[in-house]
């Protein structure tokens, strides 16, 4: 008896996905609600588990196809039946030859593929990975069967063993070495995530009026408060106190004042929203995700700074889902923690403004008619100048200033 193993509902309007991973392979043991595949959506990846216990049949899709909604691509076999199989009586005649781009290179001798019929799925797989005649190697399962483990321990021993001299002469069909300073290319497909990355921010450059806006911030305060309070802040919340809860509050004092800034031009039309979901950008294995930290203007810092936390720990593992990456009103970027300077940042259609953060540098600046030395950042705001006009913008930005350079403006909503 099989398991039929299906692609999974990936969410609203998602329809299908390339298979990113084969977790597990034709043979191999799987339980209940394993991952057994990892699959790429346009925006994170998704385990596929195993619906039931048994063993894994054949891959009916390859890594890099892509797959719809429902579709088949494998079957889950019932371990007991594959275990109590009968054995297969032996033919006297060998088997015809199959052509020899259809084995693998280190196949066994074709003869030996008859004897391995009576092998379970994991022992089969095994004589053909390590290309090992199983008519030498004695079994120890039941009956004297051969197990995945007699075959893996006989690879072994035969790697173990010395190798017969190399002849004087080498064949004339032997791979030339490697030359020092050689060139070399290599392509690789792109991931259906960056792919979806590279259409959506290319869209954004051909669709909105994108305009960017510079400014510096004194991080003096914010270094001081966080230095303060960091011990007492982890110990009662549980979670480190960064900048990112700093910047989400400023952001949401600039947008309540800026309207525009959190809205989006859909058709003819412009929505605006009287609350603030901040994407913040994470860098992921695949590629860049944008995860939602929603009602950012409700939240405390600790919940804003757990919840950043969470999604980096997400993006990491490779855990996100769907619900994660829906909406967004407004983004930040920090590509300060990779030691950008300065930058443009693109926005996240269809919002229309992206805050951009970048490294933190003692800079010499004036303060009082003396030159001091000062941990300065470069911020950034890219936005939409179909929606968002540059006094807005500039405005925006300004508000975020200087709610970081005085922190108090963040407790009494200045």
């Amino acid at each position: 008896m099989s398991t039929q193993i299906q692609v999974p509902q990936l969410g609203e309007s998602v329809t299908e996905a390339t298979i990113g991973q084969w977790l597990k392979q034709p043979g191999d043991q799987v339980a209940l609600d394993e991952p057994i595949a990892s699959l790429e959506t346009d925006k994170v990846a998704i385990d596929v588990m195993a619906p039931a216990a048994g063993v894994l049949g054949q891959h009916l899709a390859i890594e890099g196809d892509n797959v719809a909604v429902g579709a088949v691509i494998s079957t889950i076999e019932d371990s007991t039946a594959v275990a109590g199989a009968a054995p297969v009586a032996p033919r006297e005649e060998k088997p015809v030859p199959p052509a020899s781009d259809t084995l693998p290179k280190n196949a066994p001798p074709v003869g030996s593929i008859d004897e391995a019929a009576v092998l379970s799925p994991s022992a089969r797989k095994a004589v053909l990975e390590f290309g090992i005649d199983p008519a030498g190697v004695k079994g120890t399962g039941k009956d004297g069967r051969l197990t995945k483990e007699d075959i893996v321990a006989a690879a072994q021993a035969k790697q173990a063993s010395p190798a017969p001299a190399a002849s004087a002469a080498a064949p004339a069909s032997a791979a030339a070495p490697a030359v020092a300073g050689e060139r070399r290319e290599e392509r690789v497909k792109m991931t259906r995530l960056r792919q979806t990355v590279a259409k959506r921010l290319k869209s954004a450059q051909e669709t909105a009026a994108l305009l960017t806006t510079f400014n510096d911030v004194d991080m003096t305060a914010v270094i001081e408060a966080r230095d303060k309070y960091k011990d007492l802040f982890e110990k009662k919340h549980g979670q480190r106190l960064g900048f990112m809860g700093f910047f989400a509050k400023a952001s949401c004092l600039a947008l309540k004042d800026v309207p525009a800034a959190n809205a989006y031009i859909e058709g003819d039309e412009i929505v605006y929203h009287d609350y603030v979901d901040i994407s913040v950008a994470v860098s992921a294995p695949n590629g860049l995700v944008v995860p939602v930290v929603r009602n950012a203007d409700q939240l405390s810092f600790a919940q804003i700074e757990k919840a950043i936390a969470g999604y980096g720990k997400k993006a990491k593992d490779g855990t996100l889902t769907m619900d994660d990456m829906k909406g967004g009103t407004f983004t930040i970027s920090n590509g300060g923690v990779f030691g950008s300077l300065m930058s443009t940042p693109i926005i996240n259609p269809p919002q229309s403004a992206v805050l951009g953060l970048h490294r933190i540098e003692d800079r010499p600046v004036a303060r009082g008619g003396q030159v001091v030395i000062r941990p300065m950042m470069y911020i950034a705001l890219s936005y939409d100048h179909r929606l968002i006009d540059g006094r807005e913008a500039v405005t925006a930005l300004k508000i975020i200033k200087e709610a970081i350079e005085d922190p108090t403006r963040l407790l009494i909503d200045l």
